[in-house]
């Protein structure tokens, strides 16, 4: 018995120096994973897009088919606790927090993520440029580039491919090996009628251009030097930044209806940091006025459930981080719900310890016996709570409201590592403490089982 609870101990000094360096650190990554604080829209700020369909036959369905391929693109870009939302039947509302490229996130947004070769007619087109493709003649273009006469972007070009035939799971990042200098590129690979249409195509025009397009705009007119048999290659890019968007919009599946921002504008933080100072101060408020109640209540016990929930902090903190968990300011006040959450498990254990030491037992046989008559309560008592965040976490999956998906996803993590710590943690502590008591200390714990027995032993008035 010994040995596994200085197991556990060794495992719980393990857990907390690692969530420790993950929390103070001085740098921001962790096996090459960002693990810096993200904090949400209302904290830092952002922008707002205003996105309308530019198809006036376009369903609520597909209008919803879009919201979910916009969430994907957005959740790529590294950007958390966005609100990504229907407005009205034809409109979606987004919110970016902290983006550092609003330019480029809009253009990731709204392009409809079609990739297309065509065959340019042993031309060279210049990347960027608009062309009428045989899938798509009647291109949407953003209203600064709006052209009403079609005709004017030249002639129709043959597709070769189908977008619709692109597999997205072999959408990968790459680096192109072609030449002296390495470029960043994105790997694809095409199925069905579209792979054999590109190895016939490759197999019989060695040498001359085929031009790649992405919703009807260039991205570039590479030469053919070999064939491409199982309809795979590579886009090579400039910089790492096109390779990202070019990723997002075809990784994350592509747009039913052309989209177009009707607005854009930035918000400012409508909380910021005056907010989060405040709720860190009523965090460390809440938490050494629980840790004093528990201390004067429950004495050692209440020490060692204090130094539980230093731990349990640690370790919520370093998962918010790891994941990465946007900090918003209904996020916090989950966090700060659940640490009062953690302090319930630990007093219904000291309560069954106190009543089962008053009816004679020793200090260890009280101690277990508390964990286990309490943990039923404590395992309904969570698995309620993980429902209620559940059902939470769900709807606002389903109606786009996110603010309260940050208040769920702490909620429920905080329970789950409460549970941990309580059942765990105060658990491995009180065992390697008990040893220490006697019948002469008992009252580290709060209670004097002499009165207790003497009160009970005592004849009432009316038995006299």
């Amino acid at each position: 018995m010994r040995s596994r609870e200085l197991y556990a101990l060794l495992v719980i000094i393990i857990l907390t120096g690692f969530a420790a360096w993950v929390n103070f650190a001085p740098g921001q990554t962790l096996f090459g994973r960002d693990t810096s604080i993200r904090l949400g829209l209302d904290l830092q700020g952002g922008i707002q897009v205003l996105l309308r369909s530019n198809d006036p036959t376009a369903t609520r369905e597909e209008m919803e088919t879009a919201r979910g391929v916009i969430e994907r693109r957005v959740n790529a870009l590294g950007v958390g606790e966005t609100v990504v939302q229907l407005a009205g039947n034809d409109r979606l509302i987004v919110e970016l927090p902290g983006v550092n490229n609003p330019e480029q996130a809009i253009e990731t947004l709204r392009g409809t993520g079609r990739l297309e070769f065509i065959d340019s007619q042993g031309q060279f087109l210049s990347p960027g440029q608009v062309v009428r493709t045989s899938n798509s003649p009647d291109p949407v273009l953003p209203e600064t580039e709006a052209i009403t006469d079609t005709a004017l972007l030249g002639p129709v070009y043959q597709s070769i491919t189908e977008g619709a035939d692109l597999d997205t799971s072999q959408v990968q990042p790459a680096f192109s090996q072609g030449g002296t200098v390495s470029r960043p590129a994105v790997s694809f690979a095409f199925r069905g009628e579209s792979a054999s249409a590109l190895a016939s195509f490759t197999g019989q025009n060695i040498g001359q251009p085929m031009c790649i397009v992405l919703d009807n705009r260039v991205v570039s007119c590479p030469v053919v030097n070999a064939p491409l048999p199982d309809g795979s290659g590579v886009i090579e890019t400039n910089t790492a930044e096109d390779r990202d968007q070019i990723l997002n919009q075809l990784k994350y599946g592509a747009l039913p209806v052309p989209l177009v921002v009707e607005t854009s504008r930035s918000v400012t933080a409508t909380l910021g940091q005056e907010s989060v100072q405040a709720s860190v101060l009523a965090g460390v408020a809440g938490l050494t006025v629980v840790a004093l109640f528990m201390i004067l209540f429950y004495r050692v016990p209440g020490m060692l459930a204090t130094l539980a929930l230093a731990i349990y902090t640690l370790i919520s903190f370093a998962i918010y981080r790891m994941i990465p968990i946007t900090l918003t300011l209904p996020g916090i006040a989950g966090f700060i719900l659940s640490i009062g959450l953690a302090v319930d498990a630990n007093v219904l254990i000291f309560a069954r310890l106190r009543e089962e030491y008053r009816r004679g037992r020793d200090i260890r046989s009280a101690l277990e016996l508390g964990f286990q008559e309490s943990w039923p309560a404590i395992r309904d008592s969570s698995a309620s709570t993980l429902i209620a965040s559940a059902v939470l976490f769900v709807f606002g999956s389903s109606f786009g409201v996110s603010i309260i998906q940050g208040f769920a996803l702490t909620l429920g993590l905080g329970i789950l590592v409460s549970l941990f710590t309580a059942i765990v943690v105060t658990r491995t502590f009180l065992r390697l403490a008990t040893p220490l008591f006697s019948e002469q200390n008992a009252w580290l714990f709060g209670i004097d089982r002499r009165a207790t027995v003497a009160n009970e032993s005592t004849p009432s008035a009316e038995a006299v």
